[in-house]
C-alpha cells in the first residue's frame, strides 16, 4: 500500500498565433507574453460523472510493463550532431546578451532538432505523454549554458510559464532546508520530502538532472487514463467523487490582488467540445494544507468520501507506477494532462558534494496550437496556467533561491 497522503503521427513544432492573448509590456515580459496563472474552472463546462467514459482506449492508456523493459520506446539518446546544434545555438544566444526570459523559437533556431521535437511534442500531448532525453552535457557546459540550451529546447514543446509567486520560469528542485510539514507555506519541491502523485499547474513539465542525491529522489509516472480505467472497474464510487467540483486547492499565499486564497475545482475533468478526453489536476499537498480555512469554517472540511477517494487514488497510482531514475544529464518531459508523477524522499550527499538539483520547466500548450481544450477561460492563451502574482516579472535564476 502507498504511504498515506492525508496524514498531516508527428506534427510540426508550434507556431505563434495572436488569439486569446493580452498585450503586455515587453520591458517586463521580454518574450511578449505573461503567464495567465491559476484559475477556477468555468462551472458551466464541468461535465457530470454520467458523461465520463467507462473505459478509455488509445495510446494515452499504458501500463508500466509496456515500457519498463523497453527503454527504446521512451528514451532518446542525444546524438553528437544534436548536442553540437544545441551547443552552437546556445553560444549564439549567450553572445546576443538577450535575457534568458526572452528566449523563444524566434531567437533559438534548431533547424534539425525542431523536426524531432515536433514529433515528440505530439507524442507527449496525444500519445504516451512522456519522454526521457539522455546525454545532455551539463557537467561540460555548466549551469548557465545548460539552462540556455534547456530552455531553448523547451520552446519547441511549449511556452514557459511562471512556477511560483516570484516569477521563476526556470525552477530549481532542490532541498533548501525548508520545513516540509509547513505545507500551508512551503512548496514541497524546496524540500527533500516525498512528493505524492500529482500534476503541476502547466500543460507540460520538464526536469533536467544537474546532480543526483546520495539516495532516493527517484521518479514514478503513471498513465492517469490507466488509473481512470482501473478506478472505473474497481471503485466507480471513487471515480465519481473525483469528478465532482467539490475539491478545494490551496494557493499557498501565491495570489494576486482580489483573488481568493484557494480554488474550488474537480480532480478529473472532461475536455470541452465533442469527444472530449479525460484529464486530471491533482496535488494532495494542496488539499491537505487547507485546514486553516476548514477549521475556521470558511470552507467545508474533507468528507469521509473525499479522504477515502484521495487515498484510493494514491494507492492506485502507486500500484500501477512506472519507476525510473534520472541520471545527470537526463531530461524528463511529461504531460500534466494525462500523466501523474511523484518522487521518493531523498537524502543528499554531505558537503562539499553538490545537493540533488533538477532544473524545472513548466510549459503551456494553448488550444489553438494543439493543446487540450480545457474548461478554463484562459484555454487559448499562449501562457495559460502557471502561477502569476499581479505583474511579477519573469526571472530565470541559474540556481535555487
Amino acid at each position: 500500500m502507498a504511504p498515506s497522503i492525508l496524514e498531516s503521427g508527428p506534427t510540426a513544432a508550434h507556431l505563434p498565433s495572436s488569439s486569446g492573448n493580452r498585450p503586455v509590456d515587453p520591458k517586463i515580459f521580454p518574450d511578449g507574453f505573461k503567464s495567465s496563472g491559476q484559475h477556477a474552472p468555468i462551472l458551466s463546462t464541468i461535465r457530470p460523472y454520467a458523461d465520463f467514459p467507462k473505459h478509455i482506449t488509445g495510446p494515452t492508456v499504458w501500463q508500466a510493463d509496456d515500457y519498463q523493459t523497453n527503454p527504446e520506446r521512451w528514451v532518446h539518446v542525444l546524438s553528437a550532431n544534436e548536442v553540437q546544434e544545441l551547443s552552437d545555438v546556445a553560444d549564439q544566444f549567450i553572445a546576443s546578451k538577450t535575457p534568458l526570459t526572452g528566449i523563444s523559437q524566434a531567437n533559438f533556431h534548431l533547424p534539425e532538432l525542431s523536426v524531432l521535437l515536433g514529433s515528440i511534442r505530439n507524442e507527449i500531448l496525444n500519445g504516451k505523454g512522456f519522454i526521457l532525453f539522455k546525454g545532455f552535457p551539463v557537467n561540460e557546459w555548466g549551469n548557465h549554458k545548460s539552462a540556455v540550451a534547456y530552455m531553448g529546447l523547451g520552446t519547441y514543446l511549449g511556452y514557459f510559464v511562471s512556477q511560483n509567486g516570484r516569477g521563476h520560469v526556470l525552477g530549481h528542485v532542490k532541498d533548501l532546508g525548508e520545513d516540509p510539514k509547513a505545507i500551508d507555506k512551503v512548496r514541497i519541491y524546496r524540500t527533500n520530502a516525498r512528493q505524492f502523485f500529482h500534476a503541476d499547474d502547466a500543460d507540460l513539465v520538464g526536469l533536467l538532472c544537474i546532480a543526483r542525491a546520495l539516495e532516493g529522489g527517484e521518479s514514478d509516472l503513471v498513465s492517469s487514463h490507466h488509473v481512470w480505467n482501473t478506478l472505473q472497474r474497481e471503485r466507480p464510487d471513487v471515480a465519481e467523487t473525483l469528478t465532482k467540483p467539490i475539491w478545494y486547492f490551496d494557493r499557498k499565499g501565491e495570489t494576486s490582488i482580489g483573488q481568493e486564497p484557494y480554488i474550488k475545482t474537480s480532480v478529473f475533468y472532461h475536455e470541452t467540445g465533442k469527444d472530449g478526453r479525460v484529464f486530471s489536476k491533482w496535488d494532495p499537498y494542496y488539499v491537505k494544507s487547507l485546514t486553516r480555512f476548514s477549521d475556521a469554517g470558511i470552507i467545508p472540511p474533507l468528507s469521509p468520501e473525499q479522504v477515502e477517494a484521495a487515498q484510493v487514488l494514491e494507492d492506485t497510482c502507486y500500484r500501477l507506477r512506472l519507476h525510473m531514475v534520472l541520471e545527470i544529464g537526463d531530461i524528463q518531459f511529461l504531460s500534466n494532462q494525462h500523466v501523474l508523477h511523484s518522487r521518493t524522499e531523498y537524502k543528499d550527499h554531505a558537503p562539499p558534494a553538490p545537493r540533488r538539483h533538477l532544473m524545472r520547466l513548466w510549459l503551456a500548450t494553448p488550444e489553438s496550437e494543439g493543446g487540450w481544450k480545457l474548461p478554463f477561460h484562459d484555454s487559448d492563451e499562449k501562457k495559460r496556467g502557471g502561477i502569476q502574482v499581479n505583474d511579477q516579472p519573469p526571472v530565470a535564476p541559474l540556481d535555487a533561491e
